[in-house]
């Protein structure tokens, strides 16, 4: 499951226990109304920081209780009902109104990748943790909303390539090189609290900052259903 804490300004939701943080169903609807709830109570200089216990950020959907259907259509079926039910938790972090810093604790793949990859930094550590799309290696497709934010967020045509056609595994500091990660750090958790804070004290308007965002990834919003609209809050205007 998913924990939701507040420090100050910065809000910390975690990933908890030991296991792959795998998203069933239950942790989606859980990271929904977290998400909701750090919407709910956000301010001028908010932030959110994004983690988890243990060796994995998380490996993806629950896979497990999709192939507990008994049969492959019920398996596929389940497998699409939570590629449906996480759309809402990309459309929360995109439309979030405030910084948002993924700080990857170890493995993230596939949907766990995706997860990363839909707030707005990303720090990893240096020494564990890999970033993998193992859709290839599992012989399944991409969602729309998937693609869409790998090519809004990761620049380099031939990074994509290797990350979605070829299945790369990836650690940190190769992950910076290749333009997919901010930073990889030593401590990650410190390195995103230190990053937080210096996004807060710039106490942005954060209606303002949200409407940003999603102009600036125009395809994956879009395919999200995410349209940005025109905000004059400034005091100087």
């Amino acid at each position: 499951m998913c924990t939701l804490e507040k420090r100050g300004d910065l809000f910390f939701l975690t990933l908890t226990g030991d296991g792959e943080h795998r998203f069933s169903p239950t942790v989606i609807d859980s990271l929904i109304l977290v998400l909701s709830q750090v919407k709910s109570q956000a301010v001028r200089g908010s932030a959110l920081i994004t983690t988890a216990h243990g060796k994995f950020f998380s490996n993806g959907f629950d896979l497990s209780w999709a192939q507990a259907a008994g049969s492959s259509s019920g398996a596929r079926e389940r497998l699409h009902h939570m590629v449906e039910s996480f759309r809402p938790v990309a459309s929360a972090l995109l439309s979030l109104p405030m910084p948002t810093i993924a700080a990857i604790n170890g493995h993230a793949a596939a949907a766990g990748f995706l997860f990363a990859l839909s707030h707005d930094y990303v720090l990893m550590r240096h020494d564990r943790g890999v970033l993998y799309m193992s859709e290839v290696d599992l012989g399944l497709t991409f969602p729309d909303y998937f693609t869409a934010m790998m090519r809004s967020k990761i620049g380099s045509v031939s990074a994509r390539r290797d990350i979605l056609l070829r299945g790369m595994k990836i650690k940190g500091e190769e992950a910076v090189r290749m333009g997919i990660v901010d930073a990889a750090h030593e401590s990650v958790g410190e390195a995103a609290v230190h990053l937080g804070e210096q996004l807060g004290q710039r106490k942005w308007n954060g209606e303002v900052y949200a409407e940003i965002r999603k102009s600036l990834y125009p395809e994956v919003c879009g395919v999200l259903g995410l349209a940005p609209k025109t905000v004059i809050a400034s005091s100087k205007l």
